[in-house]
């Protein structure tokens, strides 16, 4: 993958989706996707969808208001990168030796296996990306 690909983590994403949520770095991330493209994992759909149905639940968000913001997301160049079962693994050991949760633990794995920059905004990944040498991106 070239080098003006990096890795997003939902963190990032969603920060997009709520006006309370906005933040410099997060707007960055975004403008940076008009010269770049970004990889998430096979969970990001998942991860997204989760949040607009929690938002949904809590009225912070219309059914209306997340069609928009899928909308935009899938005009936006964000490759889902499929992985095969055997992950599982890597996912249980990065998991463990940095206490991520399985779903972090991933975008953390495919930056390693892409050798690519992550952007997040999770403290605990910031650091387990420093821990085994993974670039974080500024904003």
């Amino acid at each position: 993958m070239a080098a003006d690909h990096f890795v997003v983590d939902n963190s990032v994403v969603m920060s997009w989706c709520f006006k309370d949520e906005t933040n410099n770095y997060a707007d960055k991330i975004l403008d940076r996707l008009i010269e770049e493209a970004a990889v998430v994992p096979s969970v990001w759909p998942l991860e997204v969808a989760n949040v607009l149905l929690a938002a949904e639940r809590q009225r912070r968000l219309s059914e209306s208001d997340s069609i928009r913001f899928l909308t935009l997301l899938s005009q936006l160049p964000i490759t889902v990168e499929h992985e095969r079962p055997e992950i599982m693994k890597d996912l249980l050991a990065l998991g463990r030796e940095n206490d991520l949760s399985s779903y972090d633990a991933s975008y953390l794995n495919l930056a390693m296996k892409k050798g690519l920059p992550l952007a997040t905004l999770d403290n605990k990944l910031i650091k387990a990306a420093g821990r085994v040498n993974v670039p974080v991106l500024s904003a």
